[in-house]
């Protein structure tokens, strides 16, 4: 690998390479525009263009795309050349800023929830100077917003540029009551990425991992995760060398991957990146999980980005590690050493708990999907009910709040004594972490532990930045006109906490005593996607987003129903790639095997030799392939009787179709704990999960 600082960023416009290509009027300008959010001058985008494109062609690109992220949930582009025909027969290499600057995809071709129809195409990606453009496989990619004929969204990235506005104005006016002269706020993200690695012969003869992203069937391997040895433990050469590969291949687009280790499941690993600003972030892990795939063909791997790939052990989620930052550089959760006192911090910390309390069916909803439905609560991950963690030292601070109590000092720094002379004694942290907490106070962060491994994060930051700057929005309106500040100030933080208690928890998330009491409390319990979803167009959400510009009714009621259709087809894919398996490859197999079996009891009768053990299998063979096959008629009956409406049908497949399928996957399991092994025609667990 050369030298590290040299490939970082070294295909990405940033800038660096701004300040190197752009004319200093120029590129002033484009500055003004990122930072402050000043419109973009046409002259301007027409130098920004020629010189994107002459540093593009000097990396070796010949077309350019406007890189987008519908709301299929990954991305989307259109590639063009840079090429123009001359008068002398010959081409240029060419790039305006109407290109750079705008672009026109089908937007009809993408779901839209009810906002366009089939015979209305036109859609517009319009360039997000904030995002530095990056080349990838010899193409330079501008990223881009995404919205329909009429203007209404229909992608991620708007929605999310839009509530980091409404959080950034909000949490400004906030400030300016503390003296504060502060331009911007910033959401800062570090979503850490989990997935599964196995052989990529493996993969190719699974049809359920290929169509669906997880195994349909499939019985436990003699060993999983119970000895707790892959968790941190030594890399595998080869994934070592697929680790180094894919650092280098995200230093490249300026990617800040930091942190790699092997999760809890066997062939599960992390990969951490540094904080960036939300969108950034958000481009930079859905280009992660791209290149993560690419990677892994090249080490002859298969990357697996579903929640639940392998049922029994670990899924994979995606914790969204979330901060707001002020232009100075001032963390504004940050507790600082007195956090008792320093009233700022408590309004922020304050804001975002009301935040997550009155807006927890949004968190929630932001985490559905059919694949996260199997790990959310299956002790490995939060569970469905979302609750806030703040630690010991925070929690002592807030009940002395509520009651009015004083003074409120918290504990002093604490040192842990190794009990051994070398070792040194370490600075023990305020609080413990609870993995079981969804929202959890991380020392100068939160961590949301729920979304799923596959998702696009943008969605779960408009939620966040929404609920928090309407919090916030609130005590900038009630304490602006305040006669004394301070006394106003704590009263006002005092109230808030104890209006919002209910959503503090730092007890066992995994514990059966918990849903009782979060019901007790009032809190919301969505155990399945349709659950939640249906609660997405309620009307305090809507007003919400309508109140900070985020979403009109319609645009969440065409969110409502994508997800939902969404949910409904993967069922329906699962359900269908299950069948095609049951009757095309593994009932064929049962039907050999106890062929085989019965021809040899057969023949030991007919030389006068009984044999109970075999005849006993025979049956026991026929008796589970019949079961099986049973349930899988039972199962195709249901898919079709699925409804047409997307809210029944994602509904139907929660309550009928998914019990239905695990009524075949049962037979089938046991049936691969029993045929003869050179006669099973899909890798086992055993194969996928402990290759050498």
């Amino acid at each position: 690998m050369q030298n590290v600082p040299e490939l970082f960023g070294s295909m990405v416009f940033n800038d660096k390479v701004m300040r190197a290509h752009l004319p200093k009027d120029v590129y002033r300008s484009l500055k003004n525009t990122i930072q402050r959010g000043a419109p973009l001058d046409l002259e301007v985008a027409n130098v920004v263009a020629t010189c994107m494109k002459d540093w593009a062609v000097s990396k070796g690109a010949t077309h350019f795309t406007h890189w987008f992220q519908p709301m299929t949930g990954v991305t989307a582009e259109k590639h063009d050349s840079f090429i123009s025909p001359c008068g002398d027969g010959g081409v240029i290499m060419d790039f305006s800023g109407k290109e750079l600057v705008k672009g026109e995809p089908d937007a009809s071709s993408f779901p839209s929830g009810g906002l366009r129809a089939t015979f209305e195409a036109r859609g517009y990606t319009a360039w997000d100077p904030t995002s530095y453009a990056f080349i990838k496989d010899d193409t330079l990619c501008i990223p881009t917003a995404f919205c329909s004929y009429t203007g209404q969204v229909l992608d991620k990235k708007t929605p999310l540029l839009r509530s980091m506005e409404a959080l950034s104005r909000q949490a400004v006016r906030v400030l300016a009551l503390f003296g504060k002269d502060v331009c911007r706020v910033t959401a800062t993200i570090g979503p850490e990425q989990e997935y599964f690695l196995i052989n990529k012969q493996d993969y190719a003869c699974r049809p359920d991992l290929i169509l669906t992203g997880r195994t349909l069937v499939g019985a436990p391997a003699p060993k999983g995760q119970e000895l707790e040895d892959h968790y941190f433990g030594s890399l595998r050469p080869r994934v070592k060398a697929f680790m180094e590969d894919l650092d280098a291949e995200l230093w490249k687009l300026g990617i800040l991957a930091k942190t790699e280790h092997n999760e809890v499941a066997p062939c599960q690993h992390e990969m951490a990146p540094i904080f960036a600003t939300a969108n950034i972030a958000t481009d930079a892990n859905q280009l992660t999980m791209e290149v993560m795939k690419k990677v892994a063909d090249r080490h002859g791997f298969a990357c697996l980005l579903h929640e639940k790939p392998f049922e029994g052990v670990n899924g994979s989620g995606k914790h969204n590690n979330w901060s707001i930052s002020t232009d100075k550089g001032e963390n504004l959760l940050d507790p600082g050493s007195t956090p008792a006192e320093n009233t700022q911090f408590l309004l922020f910390l304050t804001a975002v708990i009301k935040a997550v309390d009155e807006h927890q069916d949004l968190l929630r909803i932001s985490v559905a999907s059919a694949g996260n439905d199997h790990r959310l609560g299956a002790n490995e991950a939060p569970p469905a009910i979302v609750s806030v963690y703040v630690g010991d030292e925070l929690q002592a601070v807030i009940d002395c709040l509520i009651k009015g109590t004083s003074p409120c000092h918290s504990n002093a720094p604490t040192v842990l004594d190794t009990g051994a002379v070398v070792l040194p004694n370490l600075p023990r942290d305020t609080s413990d972490r609870n993995r079981t907490s969804p929202f959890a106070f991380t020392g100068n962060k939160f961590e949301f532990r729920m979304p799923g491994s596959s998702f696009n994060i943008a969605c779960t930051n408009v939620m966040l930045n929404t609920a928090v700057a309407d919090a916030l929005a609130q005590y900038a309106d009630e304490l602006e006109g305040s006669a004394d500040f301070q006394k106003d100030l704590l009263a006002l933080i005092c109230r808030e906490l104890a209006a919002h208690e209910r959503i503090l928890f730092n007890g066992n998330g995994y514990g059966e005593e918990w849903p009782v009491e979060a019901a007790r409390r009032g809190l919301c319990n969505f155990r399945t996607t349709p659950e939640a979803l249906v609660h997405y167009t309620d009307e305090k959400n809507v007003e919400l987003f309508a109140r900070h510009g985020i979403y009109t009714r319609d645009e969440i009621a065409s969110r409502e129903e994508i997800l939902l259709d969404e949910y409904g087809k993967a069922i329906r894919i699962e359900a269908l790639a299950l069948l095609d398996l049951i009757r095309q490859q593994i009932a064929p197999a049962c039907i050999k095997y106890s062929n085989s079996l019965a021809a040899g009891v057969s023949a030991k009768k007919a030389l006068g030799i009984e044999a109970p053990a075999e005849a006993a299998l025979t049956s026991q063979v026929s008796a589970l392939t019949g079961e099986m096959l049973a349930a899988a008629d039972r199962l195709s009956a249901c898919v079709e009787a699925m409804p047409q409406d997307v809210t029944g049908m994602a509904q139907y497949c929660a309550d009928t179709v998914l019990p239905a399928m695990d009524a075949v996957r049962t037979p089938a399991d046991k049936l691969e704990q029993t045929v003869d092994r050179t006669l099973w025609p899909l890798p086992t667990y055993s194969d996928m999960l402990f290759y050498v």
